[in-house]
């Protein structure tokens, strides 16, 4: 079952008409989150991300759409879909309104699906994991860029590339040719005691697990945090690469052309991570 504006349908229900305005211009906003046994991880974070991301996008914010609200909505769906030891969410919020280019309304619907999860937390997954870079196309350095839109053509394309190619992934670079974020989450590299990170002014996603891990780095004695660009000539100099998002948590790389990874940093951090997501 999902979740329409309230109302429950079959998931194979025809919902949208042919006007939709996410469908026809990637006008619509999405977050991605996990739910177990009651909990759903990061919540806050992610309600006030989209709340922001709304207002940037000049998209009318309904006065129902509280914390409690969306919350309660994204619980029922669970609960009707009998996914309450381990559910994988998103929720869709588009502009309503037709209009060649320009919406007749600001107003808003939303779509709440889900899936069941495959583990109750973040696990760290051992195999060969190799990454490429793509150059074919380049992220710009601006806001936009770090809302999770539905615009993600690049993203696609490149992950296209990657299957075709034998990659796990592909990392994506912005027009001044730093490495800025994976093709499904943002990048973290190691070398010695220290993690960097790119930052926002590079165009990488405003990701809910990378602000968590630069809050559990920032409170750690033992590695330090930098958030500065990451130019492509250094990857092969780290001693880690690890992806993050809000789904797997922490991806470590374990190849980059000719140099392999380990992943004694990511194992640690993603220790941390989890007792993040159980404390809420």
């Amino acid at each position: 079952m999902v979740n329409f504006n309230g109302n429950l349908h079959p998931n194979d229900s025809k919902i949208f008409q042919y006007g939709n305005r996410g469908l026809r211009f990637g006008d619509a906003l999405f977050e991605t989150l996990r739910y177990v046994s009651g909990n759903l991880f990061f919540w806050e974070d992610h309600y006030f991300r989209l709340m922001a991301s709304m207002r940037i996008l000049r998209m009318e914010i309904p006065m129902e759409f509280t914390l409690e609200f969306l919350e309660e909505e994204i619980s029922k769906t669970v609960q009707e879909n009998g996914l309450e030891n381990g559910a994988r969410i998103r929720l869709t919020v588009f502009r309503n309104g037709g209009g060649k280019y320009l919406p007749t309304t600001n107003n808003v619907s939303y779509l709440i699906d889900m899936e069941a999860l495959e583990s109750p937390f973040y696990l760290v997954d051992e195999t060969k994991y190799e990454v490429e870079l793509f150059k074919d196309y380049y992220l710009n350095r601006d806001m936009l860029s770090n809302l999770k839109t539905t615009n993600k053509i690049l993203n696609v394309v490149a992950s296209v590339f990657a299957k075709e190619n034998g990659y796990d992934n592909c990392l994506l670079v912005n027009n001044d040719k730093q490495v800025v974020e994976a093709t499904n989450g943002n990048l973290f590299f190691v070398k010695d005691n220290k993690v960097k990170t790119p930052p926002l002014s590079d165009g990488c996603l405003d990701g809910i697990i990378r602000k968590k891990l630069i809050e559990i780095i920032t409170a750690s004695e033992d590695i330090q945090l930098e958030e500065e660009s990451i130019s492509p000539f250094e990857l092969q100099k780290a001693d880690e690469l690890f992806i993050t998002n809000s789904i797997q948590g922490i991806v470590p790389i374990s190849k980059y052309r000719k140099k392999g990874y380990g992943n004694k940093v990511a194992k640690g951090l993603l220790g941390k991570l989890n007792a993040k997501a159980r404390l809420g």
